[in-house]
């Protein structure tokens, strides 16, 4: 991936439309069934970056680890990794430097 700033200017004001977005394929899944929608981003495939996230069932991500550390929330499912199982409307931060293989099940 190419370096991209989508919405990274963090002094002005902001809104995106989600619904108006296309899911795209995340490249890194192993079995293709990764899915997102950027809403912000600043860098290349390691960015700052804010996107919605759906994995169709019983699809996993490949092991990272997130350098500037992780946030998200879980929205609908259960959300699995090397740190347990977390199902909807949880939020998880991540720590600088920690690694994880995503996966959802059902």
């Amino acid at each position: 991936m190419e370096w991209q700033e989508l919405n990274s200017d963090k002094t002005v004001m902001v809104h995106v439309d989600s619904d108006e977005l296309t899911w795209t394929k995340a490249s890194q899944a192993t079995k293709g069934g990764v899915w997102r929608k950027m809403l912000e981003r600043k860098g290349a495939e390691v960015a700052r970056a804010t996107t919605i996230v759906r994995f169709d069932p019983h699809q996993e991500f490949p092991r990272h680890t997130h350098h500037g550390g992780e946030e998200f929330i879980v929205v609908a499912g259960t959300w699995h990794d090397d740190y347990g199982a977390f199902p909807a409307y949880s939020y998880v931060r991540n720590y600088i430097g920690s690694s994880h293989t995503p996966k959802i099940k059902e």
